[in-house]
């Protein structure tokens, strides 16, 4: 007796008889399904470069996990006014094109470079106790590069100035940190440059500040612009690799598909010749 090939018929009984392999084919052809989809998305998007540890979007998020808190009983040394950004900007320029001209001796102790930006951040400040204007303020504070999550126990110093324009209040970030420690994505746009002399308050960052301070809370926006994205051919490289991959996965699910069929019209037939011998007579009438 001739087999006859049932594909239906031996998928359904393979599927009734094996849940563990049908789990897994379902898997890949659910992931090659998937593949195919991002690949899709992928064509007509920008996607984020996930290489990118750290943007701008990261270092103001990691700033406004604190509370920047008046220190309690500063001295009227601590109150006096820093130099303006300006002046600082002047004179670490100048301390490092001195350094750089200096000739190298032995016991020479090289002074690292230091970056110094003023941006214009999309950061709101807003203070705990919500008595007196945000604007025109001035706030000054130090941390370590590791609570930025930049890596490192450098030195970061940042003054965050709430000024107005036109009845809007903007927030202006200086930072000054070592050459090479700030992310290098796309930066924010520069703050202009002011001339309003601000007391600046000296403050500290704090997780859990106390209820006699004074607190002032720091809410960061995401910006798609700071975002570091992939290129065109990146994306193309990526896309590529999604498509070959899916193929892979849909050529292992064709030929699973394929020998399970096959392999149960072989079975079968074994079957049924052997029904068929039982069938016959052990003696010849």
């Amino acid at each position: 007796m001739m087999a006859i090939w049932q594909p239906v018929t031996n998928l359904r009984d393979y599927v009734t008889h094996n849940p563990p392999v049908v789990t897994f084919f379902v898997c890949m052809l659910i992931l090659a399904i998937s593949f195919i989809g991002l690949t899709s998305y992928s064509s007509t998007h920008t996607l984020p470069n996930p290489d990118t540890t750290k943007d701008w979007n990261h270092l103001l998020s990691s700033l406004s996990q604190f509370q920047l808190c008046v220190k309690a009983n500063m001295s009227s040394a601590e109150l006096a006014s820093p130099a303006p950004f300006p002046l600082m900007e002047q004179e670490i320029h100048k301390e490092t094109s001195v350094n750089s001209t200096k000739t190298p001796s032995v016991n020479s102790t090289k002074t690292p470079s230091v970056t110094s930006l003023r941006l214009r951040v999309p950061l709101v400040v807003t203070n705990s106790s919500n008595s007196g204007s945000l604007k025109d303020l001035d706030l000054h504070t130090t941390l370590n590069a590791s609570q930025l999550n930049l890596g490192g126990n450098e030195t970061v110093s940042v003054t965050l100035d709430i000024l107005s324009e036109n009845d809007t209040a903007y927030t202006c970030l200086t930072i000054h940190a070592p050459t090479g420690l700030l992310p290098m994505s796309p930066r924010p746009p520069e703050c202009p440059a002011t001339v309003k002399n601000i007391s600046p308050i000296h403050v500290e960052a704090s997780n859990k500040p106390t209820a006699s301070q004074t607190c002032y809370s720091l809410h960061s926006k995401n910006d798609p612009t700071l975002t570091v994205m992939l290129t065109r051919e990146e994306q193309s490289l990526a896309e590529r690799h999604l498509l070959e991959v899916s193929v892979c996965l849909l050529g292992v699910c064709f030929i699973l598909c394929l020998a399970v069929s096959l392999t149960h019209s072989q079975t079968r037939r074994y079957h049924w010749n052997g029904l068929d011998l039982q069938n016959e007579p052990l003696i010849d009438p």
